[in-house]
């Protein structure tokens, strides 16, 4: 083998992008975290100053010379501050990259700010989700080589990466995140596509109830990015705080992403899975949780954290248990112990309180008398949140990995349909 197909090793940085619906995670293989996490919505305003400022510089090699007339705000920093005229947008739709004029923006920062380095040195190992389209992996193949001219490339699904984070090569991974809920069997590092189930039970559908359920209790929902000062009252009291003064109304878009980041908060902070289907009485001996919002208005909370998280396990047809049982059953007979004795948790919602307990609950029940259930939910927030960027991580830093990249030469001898032979 030639020393020009040798990507990875020590004196080349390989990178990993992990992109989701709640945030892209970026960083460096063989890091254990990711350099950063990017929030997955890109925030477009009309330059007005038309002098492009240091902080946001937008150079792109592949628009036309003219200075675009909008400026792109990216990253929490930038997003978190109301902007005349700014509107938020999100690049992915149903697990897949939609807008790739955003997204190459994000791309775009990511070079720039995170990894501070010119892409061309880097190979470079993408994540995606098991049902993601053909001429979307091309699309992305094209971007990679032609635009960033990476020196290799690698598509991995997401699930995959999650089963190797977890130090398994055949696992039924449940992912959990923003958007959906999916149970995805791995077998030998490889999807089994036609068993792959997902729920639109996630993060999103948990914020929406809460909100539903904050919004029924009149509480005032301000994002702190608009709050001055507050001054301490007493329980359920009516808040008494100070609004920043805004010489303009922030957009609805805004709005409405800052509100469900101040309701994830709650959630994150309150929500909790019962351990057995949901019980008003035996709810009710468990201590409230003590919430304040943002904008000095603070109470308890007692049964309804229970409440409102059942809906991701009460589903008859979407519950978390559920579909991994359903997806075990799809799979071949012969492998369905293998699958049992080892179903990995990941995805950041899968972080609510008592899921992971929950969840081994439910599928204990539905697990044939003969086999052995083994569930594996890594202990920490970051290998749980992460999964498939770590695994990532792990992948492109391997020795015998090294001859899988799919290199610039190839790409240009052969041309992107060839990511489908080389990342099946």
């Amino acid at each position: 083998m030639s020393t020009g197909m040798l990507y990875g090793g020590d004196e080349i940085g390989a990178l990993v992008f992990d992109p989701g619906h709640h945030s892209l995670r970026v960083g460096y293989a063989q890091e254990d975290t990711p350099k950063a996490e990017i929030p997955a919505v890109v925030g477009v305003a009309p330059d007005e100053s038309f002098k492009v400022e240091p902080e946001v510089k937008t150079e792109d090699g592949n628009v036309s010379s003219k200075p675009s007339q909008n400026k792109y705000y990216i990253d929490t920093t930038f997003l978190h501050v109301p902007r005349a005229n700014m509107e938020l947008h999100s690049y992915m739709k149903d697990g897949m990259i939609e807008n790739w004029d955003m997204f190459e923006k994000i791309l775009d920062y990511s070079y720039e700010k995170i990894i501070q380095s010119e892409s061309q040195y880097h190979p470079v190992l993408f994540s995606e989700s098991p049902w993601n389209q053909r001429q979307k992996r091309e699309k992305l193949t094209e971007i990679m080589f032609e635009k960033y001219k990476v020196p290799a490339f690698f598509l991995v699904k997401n699930a995959a990466l999650a089963a190797f984070a977890n130090g398994r090569a055949t696992a039924l991974v449940i992912d959990s995140g923003a958007t959906h809920t999916s149970a995805v069997p791995v077998l030998d590092g490889y999807v089994i596509s036609n068993a792959v189930v997902k729920s639109p039970l996630g993060g999103d559908y948990l914020i929406l109830r809460a909100r539903e359920m904050l919004d029924s209790l009149k509480i005032d929902l301000t994002p702190a990015a608009l709050i001055s000062a507050k001054d301490v009252v007493r329980e359920k009291d009516i808040p008494r705080c100070t609004r920043k003064k805004l010489n303009f109304q922030p957009s609805n878009s805004w709005m409405t992403y800052m509100m469900k980041r101040t309701v994830q908060d709650f959630q994150q902070t309150v929500l909790q899975v019962a351990e057995s289907p949901y019980d008003e009485r035996f709810v009710s001996n468990i201590p409230s949780v003590h919430y304040e919002f943002p904008s000095g208005y603070h109470q308890d909370f007692g049964n309804e954290r229970f409440k409102l998280a059942e809906g991701l396990f009460d589903h008859a047809m979407l519950g978390a248990g559920h579909i991994a049982a359903t997806s075990a059953g799809m799979c071949d007979v012969d492998i369905r112990p293998a699958l049992y004795s080892s179903v990995v948790l990941t995805g950041g919602n899968s972080l609510v309180q008592g899921f992971s307990d929950r969840l081994s609950r439910d599928l204990q029940s539905r697990t044939p008398g003969s086999m052995k259930l083994k569930m594996i939910a890594a202990n920490g927030t970051v290998e749980r949140r992460f999964g498939a960027w770590v695994g990532g991580s792990i992948l492109a830093s391997i020795g015998t990995f090294q001859q899988m990249w799919m290199s610039m030469q190839e790409y240009q001898e052969s041309g992107k349909s060839q990511i489908d032979r080389k990342c099946p």
